[in-house]
């Protein structure tokens, strides 16, 4: 199955060896996003600043590959501290509606570099 990388436009870059999405077959699977600039510079902020931001270079990153996060299948996050589990809930329905998407959360994994960080998979419309 021939593969395709979501690596042009308004897509966050990166100085790490991945790509920010893979089309294969009808999915794209999109790497972790963090609070990031255009450059992949993590960009400090408080919890609520560095999830907003990570989910918007997620959006950014589907609809530069034709979809919307309506399309969103699967959705894997990664919180940082357990005492912001409720802003993160809060937060995560801004972006996404029912019927929600299947999703993971962990948290505490995250170390001191990162607040949070999101994962996901996006079913493409033909």
């Amino acid at each position: 199955m021939k593969t395709k990388h979501v690596v042009t436009g308004p897509v966050p870059q990166s100085h790490l060896p991945f790509s920010p999405g893979i089309v294969s077959g009808e999915y794209l699977f999109v790497s972790g996003q963090a609070s990031v600039d255009d450059q992949g510079q993590i960009v400090n902020d408080t919890f609520e600043g560095e999830c907003r931001r990570a989910f918007d270079n997620l959006k950014r990153i589907v609809e530069a590959a034709g979809a919307t996060l309506d399309d969103t299948v699967q959705v894997r996050n990664y919180v940082g501290r357990q005492q912001d589990l409720a802003s993160f809930n809060a937060i995560y329905r801004e972006y996404f509606r029912e019927p929600f998407p299947a999703r993971t959360t962990l948290i505490g994994c995250l170390g001191d570099l990162l607040k949070f960080e999101v994962d996901a998979v996006i079913h493409l419309s033909n």
